[in-house]
């Protein structure tokens, strides 16, 4: 479906880029899933929000034109689910760590969004020969408080999370997405959607990730961050979508207390998914950034 994403975004390709799926296997038999993009060494990593998987990214790399690897963080996509179901940046940060000393070890930047983004703040304070630059995307250490005090609409897809794990066929669950995503266009949202369901045995419809139940509090408590932010040492730029609600003043202003050089960007007409609402803005942002 990447011709039908590179003519939403008005991208004029002579080819599409080579794809291909691959999955890593690590010392703890933990299995991670990635999109891998292009025929050379990844250039860039990039790391998906709570809810989505590695095709959240397809429009801003097509948009980049660099390979690059975009993994299905643990209990996302297709990548396996962890017994304890923590899938709170912390545990992320080793997994993400593990793939990239095998796939990605010169990555030029490493680019994370919500989750993802949280998840980067923790491995570039611990793993800087991993992260030469930081690219975070609507994201504070705040951000989970932010979440539970939003209502429903507020939220946009992210509530998705928090509705029906299951749908009784995809119809009905491509019609919530679209209903929690207004600003986008239902074809995006829909194939979206395709990339993130699963058929049940029984005929019902799912979604891939496993988010669903009883989890650790630090799926969702990423407040401890805020202790990595300051111990960062790589380049930080931290992006924000204009309208959306999971960042505040006061949390960029602590972000810059605690980071003084922390480069800040706002992307006009962006909600918290800023690679869905504003692609190609944010691949000039990070184009800018890491050269």
């Amino acid at each position: 479906m990447l011709a039908d994403n590179a003519a939403e975004a008005g991208l004029t390709l002579s080819a599409l880029p080579p794809v291909t799926r691959t999955s890593f296997t690590l010392a703890n038999g933990q299995t991670v899933s990635a999109l891998a993009w292009g025929d050379a060494r990844p250039e860039l990593v990039l790391l998906h929000g709570g809810g989505q998987n590695a095709h959240t990214w397809d429009t801003l790399t097509l948009a980049l034109r660099r390979p690059l690897l975009a993994v299905d963080l643990p209990g996302h996509g297709h990548s396996g689910r962890r017994p304890d179901r923590d899938y709170g940046p912390w545990r992320n940060a080793e997994t993400v760590a593990a793939v990239i000393e095998q796939a990605a070890p010169a990555a030029r930047a490493v680019v994370g969004m919500s989750l993802g983004g949280s998840t980067l703040i923790r491995l570039a304070a611990t793993r800087p020969d991993l992260v030469r630059r930081a690219v975070i995307i609507d994201v504070t250490p705040n951000s989970g408080v932010r979440s539970r005090a939003l209502a429903p609409a507020e939220r946009g897809a992210v509530a998705l999370v928090s509705g029906p794990p299951t749908y009784d066929s995809f119809e009905a669950m491509a019609a919530a997405a679209v209903g929690a995503s207004p600003g986008r266009a239902r074809s995006a949202v829909e194939r979206g959607v395709r990339h993130n369901a699963r058929r049940l045995p029984d005929g019902r419809w799912t979604w891939r990730y496993d988010l669903f139940g009883e989890r650790p509090a630090s799926v969702g408590d990423h407040t401890g961050l805020w202790t990595d932010v300051p111990a960062i040492t790589v380049p930080v730029l931290l992006v924000l979508g204009a309208d959306s609600p999971f960042t505040g003043a006061e949390d960029v202003a602590e972000f810059r207390r605690r980071l003084p050089a922390v480069r800040v960007e706002v992307v006009p007409g962006a909600g918290h998914a800023v690679q869905s609402d504003q692609p190609l803005a944010l691949a000039r942002l990070i184009e800018d950034f890491i050269d």
